[in-house]
């Protein structure tokens, strides 16, 4: 199945830009929408720093002591600052992996920790404003647009986001304040209107269909995306819409899972330090992340790794020739941790899924190694599964299914991951047991009534069954204990609830906003927001 676009009904030119902030590499995929033209996707292969085309570079970035941004990319990998977030001799500081400092996840991980020079949020800015440059640069030099061409669309640019299964709200708020910051966007609606985010799982989906799902192999129910990166894995269940090959639905609440490939370079630290390639280990392991990694298939076999010159030779250290020999049995101790991670994030996201699953697609940086495809498939068969990868370079499926979720927008209904609601408060009623256990707390509201508050009132649940969406009282009464199942919310579903508002003064109405909140605890029917600290979130849209 390959995607038949249809051409670009706007008016005039428009720029669709999208950037996949990587744990380890980072990409920009671009579609110049011209009227009556059907959209094609191009990739980025050229970042400053880079001396050869790669769709990728390395997320890293590099600070002079006084905090200026010295350089990114491979720029900042290449320039010699000691080990990541150190200061080198001329007080440089490096930073990598930043990603994975954004949610916390528990027990806490195995990495590099972040130097307080720079947050979280400059270094997202920073980096993308990097990629945007170098995005601008290689899309004028290759004469995709003229310069005059640029600057008539380069103020109405629309940025897709992707960001991991796991990112929520407040995430998805700091990748926005992150462009404000960049300058790639003004800090009003017309700006934040002109950034859209979607799941890495998401725009792997839409790539995968966009490359051709082999068709031949019936899709019978439902599909799994597995988004193996460089530190994080997405998984995320879909299943066709009736009998369209064009419109998903989401069938589990997407995973995320976050899995830290240090064990080579821990392994070359442990073997080399103290010995006359101790200067090598960084270049060994880097060298070993470029290739072996991808390429290695057989645990009988070794793995060889070419670091220095002919006239190196150390047998005790397993060097020939300046080449390091691993043995197959050790490298497969290298990727034991991840795969581990993989199987069992995606058996939790099968279980959980209420159709079979009987096609799985890989895809991410770490989706082409050799051996991770050949342990997948031997867990996957046992079930059943067929497990396929793209044809297409595999490092691109993020960004460029990105631009495909834009264009050809194939989900069409999601699965609620929370109970969303707002906060109410009631009348007293002394006949509710509740209430009089909270009778301390009421207060007399603005129609003279005593009132209970800290009441929460669900409009979406994750839920289905016999509660009423769209009815005109807040009330607590519906009751959701039967046919429990997730909700599945299409894009064009509106979700209401009517309220009411009492003040002392027509002017206290002139205006009113209130606040959407989620609640991420356990209950199917939560009511009292002071029995449980913490699971009621403001939601940030």
């Amino acid at each position: 199945m390959t995607t038949e676009r249809h051409p670009y009904r706007g008016e005039s030119r428009k720029l669709i830009l999208s950037m996949d902030l990587g744990t380890t590499y980072s990409g920009v995929s671009y579609s110049i929408l011209e009227p009556g033209v059907v959209p094609i996707i191009n990739s980025v292969t050229s970042y400053e720093g880079q001396p050869h085309g790669d769709s990728k570079t390395p997320t890293a970035l590099l600070y002079d002591k006084d905090g200026n941004l010295h350089s990114a990319g491979e720029g900042a990998m290449n320039v010699d600052s000691g080990s990541a977030n150190e200061a080198d001799r001329k007080g440089r500081i490096k930073y990598t992996a930043f990603k994975l400092h954004v949610k916390r996840t528990s027990p806490p991980l195995d990495i590099p920790p972040l130097s307080n020079l720079k947050d979280i949020a400059t270094l997202f800015s920073d980096f993308y404003r990097y990629l945007y440059d170098c995005a601008s640069s290689a899309i004028r030099t290759t004469g995709c647009l003229s310069e005059s061409s640029w600057e008539e669309i380069a103020h109405d640019i629309h940025f897709i986001l992707a960001h991991p299964n796991g990112w929520e709200g407040k995430e998805q708020a700091m990748l926005r304040d992150a462009m404000v910051k960049a300058r790639l966007i003004p800090d009003d609606d017309e700006g934040h209107a002109r950034v859209s985010f979607v799941t890495e799982g998401e725009a792997s989906l839409h790539f995968c269909l966009a490359q051709g799902i082999p068709m031949s192999t019936p899709i019978k129910e439902g599909i799994v995306i597995v988004d193996a990166g460089g530190g994080t894995i997405d998984i995320s269940g879909y299943a066709r819409l009736g009998n369209t090959k064009k419109s998903f639905e989401e069938i589990s609440v997407p995973q995320w899972s976050i899995f830290v490939t240090h064990n080579a370079s821990r392994y070359f630290t442990a073997t080399l330090r103290g010995t006359q390639y101790a200067g090598d280990i960084k270049r060994i392991s880097e060298l070993f992340d470029k290739a072996p990694k991808t390429q290695f298939r057989n645990p009988r076999e070794p793995c060889y790794i070419l670091f220095s010159s002919m006239r190196d030779t150390d047998p005790k250290l397993n060097v020939h020739a300046g080449t390091l020999r691993l043995p197959g049995a050790t490298v497969t101790r290298f990727f034991e941790p991840s795969l581990d991670a993989i199987k069992k994030t995606l058996d939790e996201v099968r279980a959980s899924c209420k159709k079979h699953i009987s096609n799985v697609f890989l895809v991410g940086g770490f989706g082409g190694s050799n051996y991770l495809y050949d342990e997948m498939k031997l867990h996957l068969s046992s079930a059943g599964i067929e497990l396929w990868r793209p044809e297409k370079p595999l490092n691109k499926a993020v960004s460029e299914g990105a631009i495909s979720f834009y264009l050809d927008h194939f989900v069409r209904s999601r699965v609620s991951r929370y109970i969303y609601g707002s906060k109410m408060y009631t009348p007293f009623n002394r006949g509710d047991l509740e209430h009089r256990r909270r009778a301390d707390k009421t207060f007399v509201a603005a129609n003279g009534k005593t009132s209970l508050d800290n009441q929460f009132d669900i409009i979406l649940s994750k839920v289905s069954g016999t509660f009423n969406y769209n009815c005109n009282v807040p009330s607590h009464d519906a009751s959701l204990t039967n046919n429990i199942k997730d909700v599945r919310v299409s894009e064009e579903t509106e979700f209401r609830k009517s309220y009411f508002k009492y003040a002392e003064t027509l002017a206290e109405l002139s205006s009113i906003e209130d606040e959407i909140i989620y609640y991420r605890g356990s209950r199917k029917t939560p009511r009292w927001m002071d029995t449980e600290e913490g699971s009621f979130i403001l939601s940030i849209i």
